[in-house]
C-alpha cells in the first residue's frame, strides 16, 4: 500500500471529517462555493480531473471515453460555462453506477436535480440549473494553458466530501508527514471529548489552554 492509499484508506475508515483534513492542511483546502446536493454522504479518493469549457460538455464525454476510470471521485472543472449545468442524470448515472466511480464533484453547476436527489447519488456541485451546456466540440486552444494548470492542481490528489463539502489534499502534501497529522489530530479530537463529556472541563480549559498537557 503506497502513501495515496495509506491516507485513504485512514480517512475512510476513521471517517475522518472535511474539517479535520483541512485543520491538517492548515485550515485550508476546501473548493470554495462547492457543497453536497445530497446530504449524508461521505466520499473520499483519488481525484480523476475533467473540465468543460466554451458552454460545451463535449470535453467530458470525449475524456470519459478516451480514459475510462473507476473508483475515483471524478472533479468535473467549469471553466468557461457562464452558469450553466455541466452535466445531469445519464451522465451521472454513467459516471457513478457504470463506470463504478466514488463520487461526483462539480465546480459548477448541475442539471436534472430531482432525479439526482430521488436516486441520492454523491454529488457535490456549485449549485443546480435546468439550463444546460451544448453538446457541441469546442477548441481547447484559448484555454490550453488554464486548463493544463488546473488539471496538475487536482490531477492525482486527494479529495474528502462530506456534509460541509470538499476539501483537497494537494499531491505534494500526501506524504507520511501528513498522514502523521491526521493520526494526531484524531487522538486530539478524543481528548478533547473526553476532557469536556467526562471531565467536565470548559472549551476554553480543553481548546486554549489544553490543561490536559500537564496531566
Amino acid at each position: 500500500m503506497d502513501i495515496k492509499e495509506k491516507i485513504i484508506d485512514y480517512i475512510t475508515k476513521n471517517r475522518v471529517s472535511t474539517t479535520e483534513v483541512a485543520d491538517c492542511l492548515g485550515k485550508a483546502g476546501a473548493i470554495e462555493g462547492v457543497l453536497p446536493l445530497n446530504r449524508g454522504h461521505f466520499a473520499v479518493g483519488e481525484v480523476q480531473y475533467l473540465y468543460a469549457i466554451q458552454d460545451s460538455n463535449w470535453t467530458v464525454h470525449e475524456d470519459l471515453d478516451k480514459v475510462p476510470v473507476a473508483d475515483k471521485v471524478v472533479l468535473i472543472d467549469a471553466i468557461d460555462v457562464h452558469g450553466r449545468a455541466i452535466i445531469g442524470d445519464i451522465v451521472s448515472k454513467y459516471i457513478l453506477l457504470y463506470m463504478g466511480n466514488k463520487a461526483i464533484v462539480c465546480t459548477g453547476k448541475m442539471r436534472d436535480a430531482h432525479y439526482l436527489v430521488k436516486e441520492n447519488y454523491p454529488i457535490w456541485c456549485s449549485g443546480v440549473s435546468p439550463v444546460g451546456c451544448f453538446n457541441k466540440p469546442v477548441d481547447k486552444a484559448e484555454f490550453y494553458k488554464e486548463i493544463e494548470e488546473r488539471r496538475k492542481l487536482f490531477q492525482g490528489s486527494v479529495a474528502v466530501c462530506d456534509d460541509s463539502g470538499v476539501v483537497i489534499v494537494p499531491k505534494e502534501q500526501v506524504t507520511e508527514d501528513f498522514y502523521d497529522k491526521l493520526v494526531k489530530i484524531e487522538l486530539q479530537e478524543d481528548i478533547w471529548y473526553d476532557c469536556i463529556d467526562r471531565k467536565k472541563w470548559s472549551t476554553y480549559r480543553t481548546i486554549c489552554l489544553k490543561e490536559y498537557l500537564s496531566e
